[in-house]
């Protein structure tokens, strides 16, 4: 067990037209929050474009890049200047008509030109009204796994996966003390008034609980800001108002948090602005908690089979 305590920043943002401007405001605020001491940050969920899974367009693939690509050389310069390990979720161009939801972990001990430790592509793929992931994305296919970076055990996991248990548990059985969740989530508008608080209070807890069940941190980190879906990346709109559910768009609800062990939220974020969300993160707590409630250890591994079935009849 190493006792290295860590400081994490999870990077709040909103999000433009202009992939070139995001990725220069990503820049900044990792830079901002190296020079504030942290070691291990991570951007939102496709932080590079407006959320474009709101409508499907073929014309929206043009925002794709390849892994190694702009995204991994820009930010693999902080990387090696700040000493960071480094979570970006990306937009992946696997292959020609080949794209995935991917997280790249970077970090600076990492010996590839663009200190690409892993990459983890998104396994759970939704398919709901502004969220149309499964036109763009292929499910990953590398499973679930743990990184022993230099600023300690992480496991990556991507927005729907979230609400998995299952992910959580084999990122934890892997080795992972810390789950990173790079999030863009929010309210249907018409539906907010009704439905706002309860959404947001069962995302949260269901992290809570991941957190609580494996005995390790959780770092969830969304985007803000209200994106219509009619106009997402430069170049790019629907005609005429298009209909009303995509006119009406997404208002993503911020409330990035980190959670301990415990389950409890040690840091959280508002709903509205963009922040920097900073914890410190112990390892010996993990340790501590484990100890104390050894849910691994009295797990009934024996009794399980039926986890892997889609339901049991």
């Amino acid at each position: 067990m190493t006792s290295n305590k860590t400081r994490v920043a999870l990077i709040q943002m909103s999000c433009e037209p202009s992939t070139e401007a995001n990725l220069a405001k990503a820049v900044a605020r990792v830079r901002e929050a190296a020079r504030a001491g942290a070691k291990l940050i991570c951007l939102p969920e496709l932080f590079r474009a407006q959320y474009f899974c709101q409508r499907e367009d073929h014309a929206l693939f043009s925002v794709a890049e390849p892994i190694p690509g702009p995204s991994t050389h820009a930010l693999s310069e902080l990387v090696r200047e700040y000493s960071l390990t480094l979570i970006a979720s990306l937009f992946e161009r696997r292959a020609p008509g080949l794209y995935h939801n991917t997280a790249a972990i970077l970090d600076f001990a990492s010996t590839h030109p663009d200190n690409i430790l892993a990459v983890y592509r998104k396994m759970h793929i939704p398919d709901d009204p502004l969220y149309y992931e499964k036109f763009y994305f292929a499910p990953g296919d590398l499973g679930f796994s743990a990184q022993k970076t230099s600023a300690g055990p992480i496991g990556t996991l991507v927005c729907w996966d979230q609400w998995y248990p299952e992910a959580a548990r084999l990122t934890a059985l892997h080795g992972a003390e810390t789950l990173f969740y790079p999030t863009a989530i929010g309210w249907h508008p018409s539906e907010k008034a009704e439905f706002g608080e309860r959404q947001y209070s069962a995302w949260q807890t269901i992290q809570r609980a991941h957190a609580i069940a494996n005995g390790v941190y959780v770092c969830a980190v969304n985007r803000v800001g209200h994106e219509h879906g009619d106009v997402i990346h430069e170049g790019q709109t629907m005609p005429g108002p298009g209909d009303l559910t995509a006119a009406s768009g997404l208002e993503f609800w911020g409330g990035s948090f980190i959670a301990d062990p415990f389950g409890r939220v040690i840091a959280e974020a508002s709903h509205d602005k963009e922040e920097i969300l900073y914890a410190t993160l112990d390892p010996a707590e993990v340790e501590t908690t484990r100890q104390h409630w050894p849910f691994l250890r009295d797990r009934r591994i024996d009794a399980y089979s039926g986890i892997t079935k889609r339901f049991l009849d």
